[in-house]
């Protein structure tokens, strides 16, 4: 088993690509891993800056082609472009990457707040999709941890600011000084967890007047949870020329356009539009006009904030040591497959040995010494080669080991079990020789 990572965001691509490939992310996961043999599972984080793909795979070249392809086929984005453009992770950089977006150190805003969520959401709807692994879980969930253990240890969990936050202070820059957030007529496109986020932001600078408009028609449902006011659509011609701020959040395609907006508009009053969709809710054209000031993720991602130095280094910090020994115990685990078969091998030797000493003595004190002795040594004896096979998968020496093995005993161990239970580090009891019908020796384990 390897990660992989196949990586789009901010940082290397224009947002329109981006959204592109956003748009693919319903129903990949389940596409990629249904009846692969490469792709045993995927996780597919799309946020309105970023998209990313997760993936638990057996062949990193064959995997990413799979994937590759499979986006091509979604997207009108040749898979040559693809390879070319997407940022390709494997193993311990797939790790450490993850860790780092979930807590916001790879955000357009540093240390922003809604992505450590992202994460979560991603993970549970792999989940429900089933096209997520033991593997896979444990990296978003560790990641996660780490993003909680930021936010609890550091001043970025409580200076970090979120996107829709970094939009409404340029916002609030070009309103008119004489009128406050309180004066102003807002109308909200979109009614997902995104819109959530910003109707409680908007309550907290004071905004008495949103009304929101859907173009699926949640609109009276996601006020009657969150407040403001449902739009139809024979009420938003009026609540736009009444508009101060118009904010786009749902992305849905069907995009506000600057013509129509300009018959609607009232002359000499201005306009602020703050489009966070990344397929656009409003007309880029909008900018144009006379009166509107348009603001966009790009804007967004020039203006965000730089974070006192000190706090990024703290969480920096934080997050380097969790990835760190996540992938110490990814590593480990490694070696699980070679420490079973190791305990079966011996088993099988001493359960043997134990049946021989059973046939010539029977179920005698004499016999039951001997075997509990025998058990006692084999534990002894497989103590060592345990804590050594962990000690070689930390320092990524499994190989090794596992060479060692094949080598001293004659196993076989070029088929690893899939998904092995993590092991203790005591050697379980064996169970009595089936064919001599002896109780079974009680054997405590050892510490």
């Amino acid at each position: 088993m390897v990660f992989l990572s196949l990586v789009a965001s901010h940082s290397q691509l224009d947002l329109e690509t981006v959204a592109q490939l956003s748009a693919s992310a319903n129903g990949l996961a389940a596409a990629s891993t249904n009846g692969s043999a490469v792709i045993n599972g995927a996780v597919v984080l799309a946020t309105c800056n970023r998209f990313e793909v997760y993936a638990d795979v057996e062949n990193v070249e064959e995997a990413t082609e799979q994937l590759v392809n499979e986006l091509a086929a979604n997207t009108e984005l040749s898979a040559d472009f693809l390879t070319r453009r997407l940022t390709a992770l494997e193993g311990e950089p797939v790790i450490n990457h993850l860790f780092s977006v979930g807590a916001g150190l790879d955000s357009a805003v540093v240390g922003e707040r809604e992505i450590a969520g992202q994460v979560r959401r991603a993970l549970t709807q792999a989940q429900q999709e089933k096209t997520t692994t033991s593997s896979l879980t444990r990296l978003f969930q560790n990641a996660t941890r780490a993003a909680k253990d930021v936010g609890s240890r550091t001043q970025l969990g409580s200076q970090g600011k979120s996107v829709v936050s970094v939009a409404l202070d340029l916002a609030e820059e070009l309103m008119n000084e004489n009128r406050s957030w309180e004066d102003q007529d807002i109308v909200l496109f979109g009614t997902g967890s995104y819109a959530g986020a910003t109707i409680a932001l908007l309550k907290e600078r004071g905004v008495k007047r949103i009304s929101v408009y859907s173009h699926s028609g949640r609109a009276a449902d996601f006020t009657d949870k969150r407040g403001g006011f449902p739009l139809s659509n024979e009420q938003l011609p009026q609540a736009l020329r009444e508009s101060d701020v118009i904010i786009g959040c749902s992305g849905g395609g069907n995009r506000l356009d600057s013509a129509a907006l300009t018959e609607l508009r009232v002359k000499g009053h201005s306009l602020i539009a703050i489009d966070m969709a990344l397929t656009n809710d409003f007309d880029p054209a909008l900018a144009q006009l006379d009166g509107v000031d348009l603001i966009t993720l790009e804007s967004v991602r020039m203006a965000a904030p730089t974070e006192q130095a000190l706090a990024v280094h703290d969480a920096t910090r934080i997050v380097t040591q969790a990835a760190r020994e996540f992938s110490v115990s990814q590593r480990e685990r490694e070696a699980d497959h070679a420490i079973v078969a190791l305990r079966a091998h011996t088993k099988t030797v001493l359960d043997s040995e134990v049946a021989k000493v059973r046939a010539q003595h029977g179920c005698t004190a004499a016999a039951e010494e001997v075997e509990l002795a025998m058990r006692r040594m084999m534990r002894q004896l497989l103590h060592v080669p345990t804590m050594r096979a962990r000690e070689l998968a930390a320092q990524g020496r499994t190989d090794e080991y596992v060479a060692a093995l094949e080598t001293l005993y004659g196993l076989d161990l070029s088929e690893p079990l899939g998904n092995t239970a993590p092991l203790s580090t005591t050697t379980p009891q064996s169970p009595a020789a089936e064919d001599v019908s002896c109780p079974a020796v009680p054997v405590a384990q050892s510490a």
